[in-house]
């Protein structure tokens, strides 16, 4: 009898907390699409005055104004110009951390849009045009109107709430440090101590509505390579008086590619070595001496990106050898594997299906991009996931990829992010808030 009351009643509070949850949510998704114009009006901004990493001075501030507006305790100066809003909930409970990217990138924008970016500044001591072609301006907006809507509800939320909006994902300047690595540093992850990440990215790629995700390895792993080649210099007219650098170079660079072909098994783990950067010479008719190459290698597994390291060294020591010159390799890791903790995955699924509607939650490949996401990750479980930022009933095709000056965002995707991130919040306090009593 005793247990036939007692399973009567665990039941009975069971579905309370069902019920105030399914509330709290709806009130959520509500809230989200009212707040739709002022996230659209915010990316606008964002957009149209992009600032480099470790520089998102006026970035910062306009952030850390509308956090503060909200009542929700802010730190400013982290990791230079990051910023940490902390928003205690009315019930104890687990520390959520949510993310943002906030850093653009050094390139001239092409979109004809009323909002596009005309604005330069200095990296790396050159003067460039900037532009948001990644699309953190909607990580920004989208996360400051998800600080909204759980301010708005903060009396029932079953913990805290750590949003954190990052400077210099895509790397700082050369010489400095930045991004999640130095943010992590600085004990963004402590005080009080986060217990898991979120993080989206938009995706114009992955039509809008839809969101994209994968457990375990999602992202690559990023090493910059810089490679300096010594030759012999010598007129142009008499190259059998020196050494080409700029010859071995090119042979180095085809060299490379058979890493890919020849020395990794595709079938089981995807890699990329790019060459991005030749900087040698100063007139046509001259053979420089010095040849300076930078790159990068991406892969998803670490026993390979180990073995591609030291074929990056042999093939250009030994081409550079084979032509009298000397080349000196060095390898810098910038970001691990973007990795979803998979029990974090599968449990959280259910909340991103809820949020987009089962048949728009995608099960998606690997990809060979790269975040410093990843650094979080590391330290604590973290779940990363794309949304749908391309035009619905556009052919993927004709999209402009990431990093490109005709990179475009289609804008009413931003309430799905918004829902998507608060109901994560929500459903993994409900989840986990005993634990924490």
């Amino acid at each position: 009898m005793k247990r036939t009351i007692l399973s009567a009643a665990l039941f009975y509070f069971v579905c309370i907390a069902s019920a105030q949850n399914t509330t709290l949510k709806n009130t959520v998704s509500k809230k989200a699409e009212s707040l739709e114009s002022k996230v659209i009006a915010w990316r606008r901004d964002f957009h149209q005055n992009p600032e480099l990493g470790n520089r998102e001075f006026k970035t910062a501030e306009k952030i850390a104004t509308h956090l503060r507006s909200l009542g929700i305790e802010v730190q400013t100066g982290v990791a230079k110009t990051g910023v940490v809003g902390i928003l205690k909930g009315g019930k104890p409970g687990p520390v959520v951390a949510l993310r943002a990217d906030i850093d653009a990138l050094p390139i001239k924008e092409r979109v004809n849009i009323a909002f596009a970016s005309k604005a330069e500044g200095e990296y790396n001591g050159q003067t460039v045009p900037i532009m948001h072609a990644c699309g953190h301006d909607t990580h920004i907006a989208i996360l400051m109107g998800t600080a909204e809507i759980l301010a708005s509800i903060k009396n029932d939320l079953k913990g805290t709430v750590k949003f954190i909006f990052q400077p210099a994902e895509e790397g700082p300047p050369e010489g400095e440090e930045g991004g999640a690595e130095l943010m992590i540093k600085e004990g963004v992850l402590n005080n009080p101590k986060v217990d898991v990440i979120f993080g989206l990215h938009i995706n114009a790629q992955t039509e809008v509505g839809k969101i994209k995700y994968r457990p375990k390895g999602t992202m690559a792993a990023s090493d910059w390579f810089k490679i300096k080649i010594m030759g012999k210099q010598t007129h142009g007219a008499y190259p059998w008086l020196g050494v080409d650098p700029i010859v071995t170079a090119s042979q180095i660079v085809m060299g490379l590619q058979t890493i890919i072909s020849r020395n990794v098994n595709l079938t089981e783990s995807p890699v990329v070595v790019s060459v991005g950067q030749i900087n040698a010479g100063v007139r046509s008719n001259v053979i420089p001496e010095e040849l300076i190459m930078n790159g990068t290698i991406r892969s998803l597994d670490s026993k390979v990106q180990q073995l591609v390291h030291s074929r990056v060294k042999q093939i250009a020591t030994a081409i550079a050898e084979s032509a009298g010159a000397t080349a000196d390799v060095t390898i810098t890791n910038k970001t691990g594997i973007t990795y979803n903790d998979p029990s974090l995955t599968e449990k959280m699924l259910p909340t991103l299906e809820a949020a987009a509607g089962k048949d728009n939650v995608i099960l998606t490949p690997a990809v060979t991009g790269a975040e410093d996401f990843s650094f979080y990750q590391e330290k604590i479980p973290g779940l990363y996931f794309f949304l749908g930022g391309a035009p619905k009933g556009k052919p993927i095709s004709e999209t402009a990829p990431h990093h490109t000056p005709d990179f475009y965002i289609d804008e009413s995707g931003f309430v799905l992010g918004m829902k998507a991130m608060s109901d994560l919040t929500i459903d993994y306090m409900e989840m986990n808030a005993k634990k924490n009593k």
